[in-house]
């Protein structure tokens, strides 16, 4: 892919842009079976093979100057994600002040290549801070849809607000993304975060889906190679309601674990069989790979997802990679979480993160996070008593956790940031999360063993799963029965715990003011209704210099 840039005002300017275990099935048995019959049966009239945006287009990282600009051109029918055919393609771009893209301020060109699957990106530069601006992508005569986007304000600027659409894990196979569609009917979203669980990589009717598969996606078999990533990433964009959010507003994305595979870490995951499945490297690599063709989104330090992005005087978002440096998941009830020598960050990521959080001189300090970072255990033992049984009997200091693949799996890391925030006394830390597919509210505590006597370092908003399963959905009782059970439970054993919702599917939509944090829940009717309706459920903030979560009775 390459790619030519100009101003509409000037001259040529440089390009600025930063570049199973079940079933194995060869990448080029997918490749024939998926494309070969498609081609076949498809006529070959001029105006049939022209060149189309059949994955529609998307922005992202918007930056106070610029915007990362994305599609995919399909220049001949054969040319299917993940098939390798296709000539090079000339695809080119233009921005404008208005959506019928009379007001044009930048235009270029780029190069779509089967070498990176016919997806494109422009990093636009030269644009005006806290704007909204409209795009479009050319190719063969061929015009893709118009598209919003928006900048980033100036990073100086005393930014009265900020409104982002929060979401994490869309499994296809679940149902519809009516979370996005609603999401997209908004005119008020500065950008929406994916929080990660983009994709899954599982084969059709192997996860999560109540024993119904509402919709197949493709490959039917689970993504191994490069090409099958390449496939999954396709199908997903295909999608009306994703379409339609993505042309609304610009993404900021980070991956979690089923962008690759279940449970991943450094060395491998708990969804691949080494050897059978390949070697780890090889999928990883192709799975990356796949990630940054098909994301708007800019591949930061070491090739990864975690970044930070600037929103004026008032927040600051800091995007972490919770998969590519972690050691291995331990299992539950070991008391190994607690060991030093693991990690879930990463030494460097862990320094850039509290450096950067030190530093910060914004009114808010976001995380992007994605998995929660608050402590989730069940014990009825008092502290005093807890620690030195713990220390006995190996076990975790903090509790039992339930889920070691959160921060609970590696609490010597999550120790040392809280103690950061609270030691340089680093004020509006809220972590912003995903992965659980429940929708909490918490403090996020320096001692979980004393609070609320001891001190809350963060808060943290854990957003629902667009369609992935809940605990009712596991459980196969009606919605609301699991979280009615659950809840005083969860939160009686978690005094940090302000909220949690075990069952319902949504989205969040944060709300930032120089005063306090909101996020507003919102949940859908029915996953399996392409045309499920969306209501508020509940909403919680955090108010300047308090470090705690408090209801708030209404949605901004």
């Amino acid at each position: 892919m390459t790619s030519r840039y100009r101003s509409a005002e000037g001259p040529d300017a440089p390009d600025s842009r930063s570049p199973r275990r079940r079933t194995v099935v060869k990448a080029a048995a997918a490749t024939a079976v998926l494309a070969a019959p498609l081609a076949a049966a498809l006529p070959a009239s001029a105006a049939d093979r022209a060149p189309a945006f059949l994955h529609g287009v998307a922005s992202g990282d918007p930056l106070p100057d610029g915007v990362l600009l994305w599609t995919r051109v399909t220049p001949v029918p054969e040319a299917t994600p993940g098939s390798g055919l296709g000539p090079d393609t000339e695809v080119e771009w233009v921005v404008a002040r208005d959506k019928a893209l009379t007001r044009v301020v930048a235009r270029g060109s780029v190069t779509a290549t089967a070498a990176a699957d016919h997806t494109v990106k422009a990093d636009v530069r030269g644009l005006e801070p806290a704007t909204d601006y409209w795009f479009r992508f050319s190719a063969g005569g061929t015009d893709s849809p118009p598209a919003r986007t928006r900048t980033a304000p100036a990073a100086h600027d005393a930014v009265t607000g900020l409104r982002f659409g929060v979401v994490s894990c869309a499994n296809w196979e679940a149902g519809y993304f009516a979370s996005y569609r609603h999401l997209a009917a908004r005119s008020d979203l500065d950008a929406w975060l994916h929080l990660g669980d983009y994709i899954y990589e599982y084969g059709t009717g192997e996860y999560g889906t109540r024993g119904k598969v509402v919709r197949q996606h493709a490959p039917t078999h689970e993504i191994l190679s490069l090409a099958d990533y390449r496939i999954r990433h396709g199908k997903y964009k295909t999608d009306p309601d994703l379409r339609a959010l993505h042309a609304k507003a610009p993404v900021i994305a980070i991956w979690d674990d089923h962008e690759f595979a279940n449970d991943a870490w450094s060395g491998g995951a708990e969804n691949h069989t080494e050897g059978a499945e390949g070697t780890w490297s090889a999928r990883q690599a192709a799975a990356r790979q796949a990630y940054f063709e098909w994301m708007p989104v800019r591949p930061a330090i070491e090739g990864t997802t975690y970044r930070r992005l600037r929103f004026g005087k008032l927040a600051d978002l800091s995007l972490l990679d919770l998969r590519s440096f972690r050691s291995q998941q331990v299992s539950v009830g070991n008391g190994s979480v607690d060991d030093p020598d693991r990690t879930i960050t990463g030494r460097a990521q862990l320094d850039w993160l509290k450096s950067g959080l030190k530093a910060s001189d914004t009114t808010w300090r976001l995380v992007g996070n994605s998995v929660m970072i608050s402590p989730f255990a069940i014990g009825s033992l008092s502290a005093d008593l807890l620690r030195p049984l713990a220390e006995l009997l190996g076990l975790p200091k903090e509790g039992i956790a339930l889920n070691t693949d959160q921060w609970d799996g590696y609490t010597d890391d999550r120790r040392e940031l809280l103690a950061h925030l609270r030691s340089n006394a680093i004020r509006n830390t809220v972590f912003l999360t995903g992965d659980i597919h429940m929708a909490w509210a918490n403090d996020v505590p320096v001692d979980a063993g004393t609070y609320p006597l001891s001190a809350s370092a963060a808060t943290e908003f854990v957003v629902t799963s667009v369609t992935s399963d809940n605990l009712d959905d596991l459980t196969g009782l009606p919605e609301g029965v699991v979280s009615a059970l659950a809840s005083p439970v969860i939160r009686a054993a978690n005094r940090h715990v302000h909220w949690v919702d075990t069952d319902r599917h949504g989205y969040g939509v944060l709300d930032i003011t120089t005063d306090r944090a909101q996020m507003d829940y919102y949940v859908v009717s029915d996953r399996t209704d392409p045309h499920a309706t969306s209501a508020w459920s509940h909403s919680y903030r955090t108010r300047s210099g308090t470090q705690k979560v408090e209801r708030s009775w209404r949605p901004v």
